[in-house]
């Protein structure tokens, strides 16, 4: 029987305050995961009460530390709540503390470790989300997604994260990078626990899961093939019907698409702070910065055009396949915090717009790896409860 996942746990009354704490003093000083930690007082009742959680240190908190991973505003305190974390405080969540970003949400390293193996990355943008549910320190985090800064974290760091359809929780207050691809999202220890959070902020779960999966198998590593198709082996076992998808052409040109879309945006952003500061505001987005203001607008309107064509030809796919599974990740974590991994399995996803989630797959003593699950926009509630039945039957084995 699978064990429940912290929240779970927390709801229940199994641990509290004292047991996180505990592990916030026992691992911190390893893996780095918080950048201002302080537990605020419950303010409003419902069904969070006194749950704790992380946020994303570019999410504006008031009174607390939002530095955008960057030592140019070490010093800066958050002078307004984002809507998101106002829609958690009127659910009764109370924030723990700021987590560690890259600086800006880009690829330049923050400090933390994966707590799964410290000499590994925990991935990025979302460092210390991932790492602070992975580590047991905080039942659920905020992070965000450009490209793959919730799913591939979550994928090396061996938990759950979603990045919800497009525009469905507020980004208000919380710093852009490409505005046409941000994206809020969380993560957790389980997928129940995320149907719990899920349920918890108003939304409906819907029972069922397809009776049809779609399969993609991107370019990665051996490790994640092998883990990858062991596990597709194994779900099609216990009944899932998998088959691979037929790629429409727009499909295949997409992470080009996602490239220009992402740099164009993200150095327009930027442009500013680059140059104030130079290579201070991070070696690799002050390079993304210099190479994407060189694009022209046309190239960039061109990429528009085909990723709302994949977005058109994509529609059918789903309607035959509604939900899509895939590595979360190359591989597992990279060797160092130099890396913070490669987002080419997810960023088609975050482009389509619909939600994207991942589990971990049955690894053994190997390190984590993910099952990537993505689904058309507004189906958030099928994917979670897809997520739920998947990962049960995956733990039976």
């Amino acid at each position: 029987m699978t064990r429940a996942g912290l929240l779970a746990r927390f709801l229940g009354g199994e641990v509290g305050i004292e047991h996180l704490e505990e592990s916030i003093r026992d691992l911190e000083p390893r893996i780095h995961a918080w950048v201002d930690r302080r537990l605020e007082s419950p303010a409003g009742e419902g069904p969070l009460r006194g749950v704790p959680y992380g946020a994303k240190d570019i999410i504006e908190t008031a009174g607390y530390l939002t530095t955008y991973g960057s030592g140019l505003y070490a010093n800066r305190m958050g002078e307004t709540d984002a809507a998101l974390i106002r829609m958690l405080r009127a659910r009764g969540a109370v924030l723990m503390g700021k987590t560690q970003t890259t600086a800006f949400a880009y690829f330049d390293p923050a400090p933390t470790r994966n707590p799964r193996r410290l000499s590994r990355t925990p991935g990025g943008s979302s460092s210390g989300s991932a790492a602070a549910v992975a580590a047991g320190m905080v039942p659920f985090s905020i992070g965000t997604q450009t490209q793959g800064s919730i799913i591939r974290p979550a994928s090396f760091c061996g938990v759950v994260g979603i990045k919800p359809s497009f525009g469905l929780l507020p980004t208000e207050g919380i710093l852009p990078f490409a505005p046409t691809l941000d994206t809020a999202g969380f993560f957790t220890e389980t997928a129940l626990d995320l149907r719990l959070l899920w349920e918890a902020l108003g939304h409906a779960v819907d029972a069922g899961s397809p009776s049809t999966y779609g399969m993609i198998e991107f370019w990665v590593d051996p490790e994640m093939q092998i883990v990858f198709r062991e596990t597709i082996q194994a779900l099609s076992h216990y009944g899932c019907k998998i088959k691979r998808f037929p790629s429409p052409p727009a499909f295949g040109i997409l992470p080009e698409a996602i490239a220009a879309i992402n740099s164009y945006e993200g150095a327009r952003t930027h442009e500013q702070r680059f140059r104030d500061h130079g290579a201070a505001i991070g070696i690799k987005l002050a390079k993304l910065v210099e190479e994407g203001l060189a694009i022209p607008t046309e190239l960039y309107e061109n990429a528009l055009g085909i990723l709302y064509e994949a977005r058109r030809q994509m529609a059918d796919v789903f309607a035959e396949f509604p939900v899509i599974l895939s590595a979360a990740a190359p591989g597992p974590a990279p060797r160092g915090l130099a890396s913070t991994g490669d987002p080419r399995c997810n960023a088609p996803w975050t482009a389509l717009s619909g939600p994207a989630l991942t589990i971990p797959m049955p690894v053994q003593d190997s390190l984590p790896m993910g099952l990537q699950m993505a689904a058309a926009p507004g189906q958030d509630a099928m994917l979670i409860a897809t997520a739920c039945h998947c990962q049960a039957l995956l733990n039976a084995g």
